[in-house]
């Protein structure tokens, strides 16, 4: 059973930052793809970004791209996504999610079998 728990959100002027944090436990964590999701009242949830279970391959999200990183410490069997540069149309709820995956990194929601229960992201403009 791999339990996921996000933490990190929070309330945040448009132009500031947050980091988001997605602790595993119940699993081998570094055998896992990890993504970030996210979902706004009355939308689909989107694909945010991804990172290879080693870290050596990245994606994101055309609307992300340049302000938020995805990073993993193995170690300590924790993902994170750093947020900058803010914008109110980055409020959504944020999911965490893993995957077992050889080859492909996924950007997905399908593809994901394991899920955190989401952190609260609101931007202010």
């Amino acid at each position: 059973q791999v339990q996921l728990v996000e933490s990190g959100g929070g309330l945040v002027q448009a132009g500031g930052s947050l980091r988001l944090s997605c602790a595993a436990s119940g699993g081998t964590f570094s055998i896992y793809d990890m993504g970030w999701f996210r979902q706004a009242p009355g939308k689909e949830r989107e694909f945010v970004s991804a990172i290879k279970w080693n870290g050596g391959n990245t994606i994101y999200a055309d609307s992300v791209k340049g302000r938020f990183t995805i990073s993993r410490d193995n170690a300590k069997n924790t993902v994170y996504l750093q947020m900058n540069s803010l914008k109110p149309e980055d409020t959504a709820v944020y999911y965490c999610a893993g995957t077992r995956s050889f080859f492909n990194l996924y950007a997905q929601e399908g593809k994901y079998n394991y899920w955190g229960q989401g952190t609260q992201v609101t931007v202010s403009s």
